[in-house]
């Protein structure tokens, strides 16, 4: 994970600044709450969280947030359609089993989307696949091959080109390196896939395609959470 000076998260930082205050936020693979902490007390969002680790839901809910168990490959199909502001997915995309899925889940319940993911097109990456012919570790990929739960590790360009064939606008792209603040960038520039250690995107649907279809079996927001 890529910490600034202070030991926080930058793409937390970045996030932060993207979410309007008041918001209704999603936060899927929200760890121990860390970001939803953050928004709340700083945007004053309405923050609910799924989260896969037991341990996690339990720091959680001992933070007083609205936090329930789950796994975002199959239970994103249970929340209803446009129930939030902002879906949140940080640098968990590449460790689902079906990014492709889950990335158009996002868009489904969620207004906008805010996803943030190592790049593996990154200089540093690429230099030491060469140089060692080993699968790199890195500070935004700090485990080994053999341990980490990165399952589809992609570049900048592989996720534009998937934002691309499901019809996803980026309205906006930052990126992250070495512990500084994020740095807009355009993403479709090939210089961006060699500079940027992490990505993040804040995605949306072009207007013409938000009109999806109703879920109707899916429970209201708050009847998740126990409200």
């Amino acid at each position: 994970m890529t910490l600034n000076a202070d030991g926080e998260r930058e793409d937390f930082r970045e996030i932060l600044r993207l979410v309007r205050p008041g918001s209704r936020v999603l936060d899927i693979g929200c760890g121990e709450g860390a970001l939803l902490d953050l928004l709340a007390r700083e945007k004053d969002v309405d923050g609910r969280g799924l989260e896969i680790s037991p341990s996690g839901v339990a720091a959680c809910l001992a933070r007083g947030l609205a936090v329930v168990q789950g796994d975002a490959d199959r239970d994103l199909a249970d929340y209803p359609s446009r129930g939030f502001d902002y879906a949140i997915l940080s640098q968990t995309l590449q460790a689902m089993r079906d990014p492709r899925t889950v990335l158009n889940e996002l868009l489904r319940i969620a207004e906008r989307a805010i996803v943030s993911v190592p790049n593996f097109g990154h200089w540093r990456v690429r230099l030491a696949l060469l140089a060692s012919g080993r699968m790199p570790m890195t500070g935004a990929l700090p485990e080994p091959w053999w341990s980490t739960p990165n399952i589809h590790l992609c570049t900048l360009r592989d996720l534009t080109l998937l934002c691309d064939d499901l019809g996803v606008r980026i309205e906006a792209a930052s990126a992250l390196a070495d512990g500084r603040p994020a740095r807009p960038i355009d993403p479709s520039k090939a210089l961006e896939n060699w500079r940027a250690e992490q990505a993040l995107f804040l995605l949306s649907r072009p207007p013409a395609s938000q009109a999806a279809p109703a879920r109707p079996a899916a429970a209201p927001v708050d009847d998740l959470f126990g409200r």
